[in-house]
């Protein structure tokens, strides 16, 4: 394996994911969900504008030979930034994968590093390079202007939520624990196996896209009994569970409702699903 595939998987999984339907509160394309400014040409627009990105993220990765891994992270975080504007540029202001460009260009530079260590695993690599992140990000909240915080840090000074950093953080349990597991466990499509592998994320996990809309942290609870559901109607390879998405993707549109982090760890499961040949 080389750069060139690693960012092609990156690729792939920013397309897979959007192609997955139905989805509750997702755009995919047979519906926006609960987003009518997207749709599923926008994410294709988004994702193709970040492939200088992954391909800066794997020379990053490949080539970093420090020990503190901490600093690569510091390399490919600047680099995101800029990322964030390039694809802000392809959608018109439309935010579709900001999520994506933290977890996945963590990710796509966690494996390039792993192609010259690859004796040391991804999950590994990931906690040392995000080492002490949550505590960096998340000092001093208190003193900051309230008008300047962003949702991830209202919600860790409001519900003591971590969110995404503190998945990442933890070298994302959730994809590695969770998701994983499902999608080999998962059978039928493409399609079905992701359908089922997404709503073994929303079982999960504390999707904090979804709490930011339900201004309700007890949301999670209603949403880990839809996915439980779901699979008590036998999942993506039965009419009734698919039937059964189709109406909750109606309820999200109707209370405004998205899982955009679900969808998140869903990239990142796909990602690491084509690296391994789990999606072959």
């Amino acid at each position: 394996m080389d750069t060139k595939i690693i960012v092609n998987h990156a690729l792939r999984a920013l397309l897979y994911e959007v192609t997955v339907n139905p989805k509750p509160g997702l755009v995919d394309p047979l519906s926006a969900g609960p987003h009518p400014d997207m749709n599923a040409f926008i994410f294709i627009d988004s994702a193709l504008s970040l492939a200088p990105y992954f391909n800066a993220c794997a020379a990053a990765g490949v080539a970093y030979t420090a020990v503190d891994l901490t600093g690569l992270f510091k390399q490919i975080r600047g680099i995101g930034v800029q990322a964030e504007q390039t694809m802000f540029a392809a959608t018109k202001g439309v935010n579709t994968h900001k999520g994506a460009v933290f977890s996945l260009g963590v990710l796509v530079t966690a494996a390039a590093y792993q192609l010259q260590h690859p004796d040391v695993d991804l999950a590994t690599i990931v906690r040392t390079m995000l080492a002490g992140l949550t505590a960096n990000d998340f000092n001093d909240l208190n003193t900051k202007e309230p008008t300047t915080l962003t949702a991830g840090e209202r919600q860790y000074l409001t519900y003591g939520i971590k969110g995404i950093r503190g998945e990442a953080e933890a070298g994302y349990p959730t994809v590695m624990q969770v998701a994983l597991p499902a999608l080999r466990r998962s059978r039928g499509t493409i399609n079905q196996r992701l359908l089922d592998t997404l709503m073994a994320i929303v079982q999960a996990t504390v999707d904090t896209n979804l709490v930011k809309r339900a201004h309700d942290p007890h949301v999670i609870d209603w949403v880990h009994d839809q996915a439980h559901r779901y699979f008590d109607l036998g999942g993506s390879r039965s009419e009734a569970g698919m039937a059964f998405l189709r109406e909750l993707n109606q309820i999200f549109v109707d209370h405004n409702y998205s899982l955009g982090g679900s969808a998140d760890l869903l990239i990142l499961t796909i990602f690491i699903g084509l690296q391994t040949d789990i999606l072959a």
